[in-house]
């Protein structure tokens, strides 16, 4: 099977992405083949993860001295408590800044595992082996780190880029369709921001996509990061540009902190129902052209992504809503910070809005 690699280059670090099928069973060969030696590390498992590979993992790295650390990885355990658990292992065990963390796990394992590791001695070794979609699609790339805490999501946190992403699609195979759907969601979210070639891709292989059809899920989860790395490369700290990876999110962000980070509404589920507000919203200013509104939200029905904000919120959520979205870290003022699509390709970043004007918009689509 053909496996795929992408450099990422920021100004801190440009490491590889690795993209294929059986990447695990062959983890200290990629390692050394990419001048990585690794002696020592502590390995932070999801405990969903299978254990057949977390077995194949033991087994490659099997004269390698092992620590491991397993967690319930959750939004709710996605904070400081989780974080120091980590760095007390690394302080315990007498690790050193030439040491490996290694991250086995979707986002908010990649997360809390590249927070405690840029905390360590100031930077250790990171590695991150995501098991979901989403996560090797969007989280394990850019270096974005960081924990969650009461006022809201991904308050305290850092840029940290990894050694290397080990993107192995043989995990995919083992999540349920939900969280395939919430992957698929931001490999969407890349089309509709810088690629009309790329959306009509998807607008036409959605379906073997979500089916995870090895000829074409690579080259998916290639072409997303790609998109997702040259953004990086040219705003690594979320100065400008990379401002619009963040289409959908802050109305997402929201939307979860609002049901505080329940089941009902992962983050996957969050950031498409945001984006579809995002894409509605952008329409009812005249932003967005009537071709191109009905283009997107026509693919997201039909793709059975979440799309109604009244299947999960009710006209007594909206305050809270609305507080949240003012408390977003990318408002730098009293009013509300968006990234609008005025059309495929074409984001527009720092549109700023007062409260009352989201405040009406909101209110029609959860009465309406």
């Amino acid at each position: 099977m053909k496996r795929f690699k992408l450099i990422v280059e920021t100004n801190s670090q440009n490491y590889p992405i690795i993209i294929g099928s059986n990447l695990v069973n062959n983890l200290n060969i990629i390692l050394k083949n990419n001048s990585l030696e690794l002696k020592k590390c502590l390995l932070v498992i999801d405990k969903n993860v299978p254990k057949k590979f977390i077995f194949k993992i033991k087994k490659s790295l099997k004269n390698k001295n092992k620590f491991f650390y397993f967690f319930k990885a959750s939004e709710k355990n996605k904070n400081q408590k989780t974080s120091n658990n980590i760095l007390k292992i690394l302080l315990d065990k007498n690790f050193s800044r030439q040491d490996y963390l290694i991250s086995v796990g979707g986002g908010i394992t990649g997360d809390i595992s590249g927070f405690a590791a840029s905390l360590f001695k100031r930077g250790l070794n990171f590695i991150n082996i995501p098991t979901t979609l989403l996560s090797q699609v969007d989280s394990s790339v850019g270096g974005k780190t960081g924990v969650n805490t009461k006022h809201g999501k991904n308050l305290i946190g850092s840029f940290y880029q990894p050694k290397i992403v080990i993107a192995d699609t043989d995990f995919l195979k083992t999540l349920p369709k939900r969280e395939v759907l919430c992957g698929y969601g931001e490999i969407l979210k890349h089309s509709i921001i810088a690629n009309k070639k790329f959306y009509d891709f998807l607008n036409k292989n959605f379906l073997k996509i979500l089916n995870l059809k090895p000829s074409i899920i690579d080259k998916t989860i290639f072409e997303s990061c790609k998109i997702k790395k040259n953004i990086i490369k040219r705003d690594e700290k979320e100065k400008s540009l990379r401002k619009v990876l963040n289409f959908g999110h802050t109305f997402g962000h929201a939307f979860e902190a609002t049901l505080n980070y329940s089941n009902k509404l992962n983050h996957g589920e969050a950031v498409l129902l945001g984006m579809n507000t995002a894409v509605k919203f952008s329409y009812k200013i005249n932003l967005l052209r009537k071709k191109d509104y009905y283009s997107i939200t026509k693919h997201i029905k039909s793709s059975n992504l979440p799309n109604d904000l009244k299947s999960y919120f009710g006209i007594k959520h909206l305050n809270k809503i609305l507080a949240f979205m003012m408390n977003d870290k990318k408002n730098n003022s009293e009013k509300i910070n968006l990234i609008l699509i005025k059309k495929i390709g074409k984001p527009i970043i720092n549109e700023v809005f007062n409260k009352n004007k989201l405040k009406s918009f909101l209110k029609k689509e959860l009465i309406n």
